[in-house]
């Protein structure tokens, strides 16, 4: 399978600017300045998705509109994406999706059709042919890895001397961008994967070198919503070409991460946005200036409140 290479990367920075939000990097002076934040939570849509899901519209200007399958932030990206091209979007979501998400992509234009966790794939197939709309996955897709690894080049523009970068994987677009362009660019920076415990494909996947799917049932089970995905056969050859390693963590150090996130630097980040954080805070990562990718704020307000009332 060809990867991307950091020159797709390139041409997707160049598609989405002035559209995406070029995030800062944020120094965490309660963290002894070894630490620097990349709030995604700060795109227009909440989440680092809209780059992947704009780049992949603007490279391939489907006519008739676009369809994919999301728990939340790749659909709210798209749907944002499709209204900039006034194109329809229709998202194939999971019944189990937070209703916070389900309500704002319907706000965006998308029409969202509710299905069964193991259906959504399936379904947003079926959609893209009865319709003739073109499919954008959330991170099966060349073009929407590309816009993902944006992320890598600002992070090597900005803190070229990073030791250490995290960055969640669900699906793992977001990991094979950012590794893509990281490994080109900062070949002595060291990209890490973080995913929960109860979510660990990717980590098993790797450690055994074969693609690995976990069960929704399983998966399912963390408060990540947005990183219960398997990886592809697409972003697993990424993985492992450019990536260095996995790490996992808990459902108790997700929820404590959020905290520290709200508390020590006002950030609001939805429990996947939290777990590369989480997994520095846990001891689990190399030492050295590390950046953890907030990768979205997208929170269920109920479960935000609940993490804020820990003592």
């Amino acid at each position: 399978m060809e990867l991307i290479t950091v020159d797709d990367v390139r041409a997707a920075a160049e598609r989405v600017r002035g559209v995406v939000v070029r995030t800062p990097l944020l120094p965490c002076p309660w963290d002894e300045g070894e630490l620097w934040l990349k709030p995604e939570s700060l795109q227009p849509t909440g989440a680092f998705k809209l780059r992947g899901a704009y780049n992949a519209l603007a490279a391939l200007r489907p006519e008739k509109g676009v369809v994919t399958h999301s728990s939340g932030n790749h659909g709210q990206a798209l749907a944002y994406a499709a209204r900039a091209f006034g194109v329809p979007c229709v998202v194939v979501s999971p019944r189990v999706a937070p209703a916070v998400k389900v309500d704002a992509m319907r706000r965006l234009g998308a029409e969202v059709l509710l299905v069964d966790s193991d259906e959504r794939m399936e379904s947003a197939q079926a959609v893209a042919e009865e319709r003739g709309l073109t499919l954008i996955p959330p991170f099966d897709h060349r073009e929407v890895i590309a816009g993902q690894g944006t992320i890598g080049l600002e992070i090597a523009e900005d803190l070229p001397e990073a030791d250490v970068v995290l960055v969640p994987v669900g699906g793992g677009g977001l990991a094979s961008g950012v590794a893509t362009a990281l490994k080109a660019l900062r070949p002595g920076t060291r990209v890490l994967g973080v995913e929960p415990a109860l979510a660990a494909d990717a980590a098993e996947s790797l450690e055994k070198g074969e693609l690995i799917r976990w069960p929704a049932e399983m998966s399912y089970r963390t408060i990540a919503d947005g990183v219960r995905t398997n990886l592809s056969e697409r972003t697993f050859a990424h993985l492992r070409a450019h990536l260095g390693g996995v790490v996992t963590v808990t459902e108790e150090e997700i929820r404590a991460a959020m905290l520290t996130l709200a508390r020590s630097a006002r950030i609001v980040a939805e429990p996947s946005g939290a777990v590369a954080l989480a997994a520095y805070l846990a001891g689990k990562t190399p030492p050295g200036r590390t950046v953890a990718v907030v990768s979205g704020g997208n929170v269920d307000p109920r479960l935000l409140s609940e993490v804020l009332a820990i003592s």
